[in-house]
């Protein structure tokens, strides 16, 4: 005998489906959205991170992320608001560092700093970092990589190269300034 040779149980069967069904289209609708900026040490050293963004009361410098050799760490965690992010990133085993002409304030030690004009007057160093065009995605993820080496390249990335021996390693794409954009 087969489960339709019982009307009462092929009844509740179908009635369940549609329950199941909808129970999990509302625990899908609870559950949050995961949209992040992300940043990828493929380095085979530690990695120190600071990120440059502008929020609703102006420009932010935060500092510093260590990055193992090989890892990933979420910057921002939600939905990203703005389009241009600014990185600055320095190789702490080998020396060198990713930089570039968006210069905004930073320190030695941890920080969060407001703004990006007279760094030095303020007792801050000025430092160059290199742009990331997220296009207005909601999550992106940059990747730190050795010299040479390229990862597959997907939506919502952008791959930094290592700078060989101390040496700072030019952007892979040209660095154009973001409306309002920090001091180049």
């Amino acid at each position: 005998m087969s489960w339709r040779s019982f009307p009462i149980l092929a009844l509740r069967r179908s009635l369940l489906l549609p329950a199941f069904a909808a129970g999990l289209l509302a625990t899908a609708a609870v559950e949050p959205a995961y949209a992040d900026l992300r940043l990828c040490n493929n380095t085979s050293a530690r990695v120190g991170i600071s990120l440059g963004y502008k929020d609703n009361e102006g420009w932010v410098t935060e500092g510093w992320w260590t990055l193992n050799p090989r890892s990933c760490d979420t910057l921002l965690r939600g939905g990203l608001v703005a389009r241009y992010y600014y990185i600055y990133g320095i190789d702490y085993d080998r020396g060198g560092e990713w930089s570039g002409q968006a210069f905004m304030c930073t320190r030695d030690k941890e920080f969060t700093i407001r703004g990006t004009h007279d760094c030095l007057a303020r007792g801050f160093d000025r430092t160059g970092f290199f742009e990331v065009d997220t296009g207005e995605q909601r999550t992106w993820t940059v990747q730190l990589t050795e010299t040479g080496e390229q990862p597959p390249s997907t939506s919502g990335s952008q791959t930094q190269p290592a700078p060989p021996n101390g040496r700072q390693q030019p952007s892979p794409a040209p660095i154009s300034p973001a409306p309002g954009g920090p001091v180049r």
